[in-house]
């Protein structure tokens, strides 16, 4: 890239002298084909204060602008790397460029969460997303079709998230992820159930456990849909425990279950158990839950080596985590900064998020909070939900399904 003032801003009167120096210590954040350019303003502004930083990419020579660090780059390319470089306008005229920052890549990491009760009692329908990458409040994506959402969960492609809303329902719905809208039916799953989990490879998706036709059934089924290709579930085995259990996630190869219930309070599980998503059969032991100590309405999530957990029924603030390709009990991680339970969590490739929940009695908390998966440590304000209605049982899923793409 040519170091020489850009020509359109060379002004009739233009003087070196008085145009500032060039910014420093460039460094860029890949977002959703985008980046965040930060750098360090020049202590010679020249002649006249700094108007406008212009942050450029390399290659294509995609221009952001702002009046301040950092300088957003919108319109990349997902899976191209770049590099970037900014240079500062005054009245006089521009400065030179600055040096290049390291290498990035851009790649589409949307998180969609999806149904919940709200503080009435009553199950809402909206879809939620936010960009895992960068942090900031959620949008509105569309609605869930068919039947009430009381316990959904959901699982994606790195293209497609299917949703089973739950509510003793066999109803299956997807959506597009790059593309909002409402829901659209997929097909039925074997059984209708509610309050139970799913996990995914980038081909296939399964639906494990939950809660059956009468009033405390829970069941062992385990389903599997090809993601690409709507129709119904067929039966792919079974969980070695039948039982309520909303946390489940995936590496490349297994999905795992974590803990639950199998008959309402108290009657809680701590077992862990793992399939080989590509190889129908019955699950595994895996190991037990013995973070937190209440594993009962769980939400799990991961990268493709971790497993997190977090937010159980008793409303305890604690992150849990286990290594998928190991297996073994849960490990302390860190604390979440609002205790609450029955939120949900979604994932990318180094992120994880957990969005909304109860914080006790009547009162709904529409706090995201995320960590880095591969750093234990304590949880960050992500942003916040569209409103916060979202008490219990609602389901998260991403395109980058536990950094699987």
């Amino acid at each position: 890239m040519s170091l020489r003032p850009p020509a359109g801003f060379i002004r009739p009167g233009y003087d070196p002298l008085k145009n500032p120096n060039a910014p420093t210590g460039v460094s860029a954040t890949a977002g959703d084909a985008s980046a965040s350019v930060a750098f360090t303003a020049p202590a010679n502004v020249g002649g006249s204060a700094i108007s406008a930083y212009y942050a450029v990419s390399n290659p294509d020579q995609i221009t952001g602008t702002g009046a301040s660090s950092p300088v957003s780059v919108t319109g990349l390319t997902n899976g191209t790397s770049y590099t970037f470089s900014v240079w500062a306008l005054n009245s006089y005229g521009p400065s030179g460029y600055s040096g290049a920052s390291g290498s990035v890549t851009p790649s589409f990491q949307r998180a969609l969460f999806a149904g919940a009760g709200d503080l009435s009692g009553s199950y809402v329908n909206t879809i939620q997303y936010v960009s895992i990458v960068s942090t900031g409040n959620a949008l509105d994506f569309g609605d869930l079709v068919g039947s009430t959402p009381f316990g959904a969960a959901g699982n994606a492609s790195s293209t497609r998230g299917l949703v089973a809303p739950g509510s003793t329902s066999n109803t299956i719905v997807y959506v597009t992820l790059a593309t909002t809208g409402n829901a659209t039916d997929f097909g039925d799953m074997t059984i209708g159930r509610g309050i139970l989990g799913a996990c995914a490879t980038e081909t296939r998706l399964t639906f494990g456990a939950g809660k059956g036709l009468g009033a405390n059934d829970p069941t062992n089924v385990i389903d599997y849909v090809t993601i690409a290709s709507a129709g119904n579930a067929t039966d792919f085995g079974d969980l070695t425990i039948a039982r309520y259990c909303r946390a489940a996630f995936q590496s490349t190869t297994r999905g795992v279950y974590c803990g639950g219930n199998f008959n309402f309070d108290p009657y809680v599980t701590n077992v862990i158990d793992y399939i080989t998503i590509a190889s129908t059969g019955n699950a595994v032991d895996f190991g037990d839950v013995t973070l937190p100590t209440d594993s009962t309405y769980l939400t799990g999530c991961s990268s493709t080596t971790r497993g997190i957990l977090g937010s159980n029924n008793n409303g305890e603030n604690v992150i849990s985590y286990v290594t998928i390709a190991s297996g073994g009990n849960t490990n302390d991680f860190g604390d979440l900064t609002v205790a609450r339970r029955q939120a949900a969590s979604a994932s990318g490739k180094t992120r994880a998020l957990f969005a909304g929940g109860n914080v006790g009695g009547a009162t709904a908390s529409n706090v995201i909070d995320y960590i880095t998966i591969a750093s234990t440590g304590n949880a960050t304000d992500f942003g916040d939900m569209i409103d916060s209605p979202y008490t219990s049982f609602g389901c998260g899923f991403s395109s980058a399904h536990g950094g699987l793409a």
